[in-house]
């Protein structure tokens, strides 16, 4: 797809890979809403894109709440127009107190309604326009975890599975109603969520991707209109080697975290990209 003079929303604008996402829509000419439960933070950067000239508003939203994800809608429809395309971004991530199993309930739920659900309230809220219009686009930020798995992160693997599984339905359903889908599964980017600070600049780890390679890998992606978006393309080896022989995929995941642990004491998201 084309972007230009197109109307995109983004979720998790407010900072990290959505900021990055946003910015790279509005330099390829879409009209852009930005959407973050912190309102402040989409406001921000939608100033900043609109700085540039690109038109841009900011508005604060839970994506796990439904009624804010149709009012979303609503509201850029009103502004708008017609969604082209809506880039369900937001994430979390939780880790394991103990065992995989050790996460509280409310845990597993917050990360099941913001990598799933969230997802969904965005399909039902756009789709039957899309359905209608007989075009659309809808790209969901998973994770490479949602295809290979991430140590000491069980809600956040589990969900981010079940986050690609979904997008997977809805190619499938709705690729003959005109609807195009893409699925973005990054590995390690320098965002907070991996111990970085905002904005960083400087990246001096290997395999560690800024925010704004990830955006532009994206743009790619969807000027070709490719399904599975990969930042980090050695992923698709990573998924030959595990559907090849699952045993030793399981066996050298169980080795990478034996050494995690003996270098680093723990399997925090947050110390992990320094092993990588």
């Amino acid at each position: 797809m084309h972007l230009k003079n197109k109307t995109v929303i983004v979720t998790g604008g407010g900072r990290g890979i959505g900021k990055a996402l946003a910015i790279a829509f509005a330099a390829e000419g879409a009209r852009l809403v930005v959407a973050d439960l912190n309102s402040d933070e989409a406001r921000s950067t939608a100033e900043h894109i609109d700085e540039v000239g690109v038109t841009c508003i900011g508005i604060g939203c839970d994506v796990t709440n439904e009624s804010d994800i149709v009012n979303l809608v609503a509201e850029t429809e009103e502004r708008f127009g017609p969604i082209d395309l809506f880039c369900s971004n937001a994430g979390i991530f939780i880790g394991e107190p103990d065992h995989s199993a050790s996460a509280s309930n409310e845990d597993w739920q917050a990360s099941w309604n913001v990598h799933v659900m969230a997802h969904v309230y965005a399909a039902r809220a756009v789709l039957p326009g899309m359905i209608e219009r007989g075009s659309g686009y809808l790209v969901q930020m998973a994770s490479a975890a949602g295809l290979l798995s991430q140590i000491g992160g069980a809600t956040y693997s589990t969900t981010k599975h079940a986050a690609v599984g979904f997008a997977e339905s809805l190619s499938i359903t709705h690729g003959d109603d005109g609807i195009k889908v893409s699925v973005i599964c990054p590995q390690y980017v320098a965002t907070p969520m991996l111990g970085y600070e905002e904005g960083n600049a400087k990246i001096e780890t290997h395999g560690v991707l800024s925010a704004e390679q990830v955006a532009s890998a994206v743009m790619k992606g969807i000027d070709a209109e490719e399904f599975l978006i990969l930042p980090h393309p050695e992923v698709a080896d990573f998924i030959q080697f595990k559907s090849g022989n699952y045993d030793r995929w399981l066996g050298g995941m169980r080795k990478l975290r034996r050494n995690i642990l003996s270098k680093l004491g723990s399997t925090r998201l947050t110390d992990m990209h320094k092993l990588v």
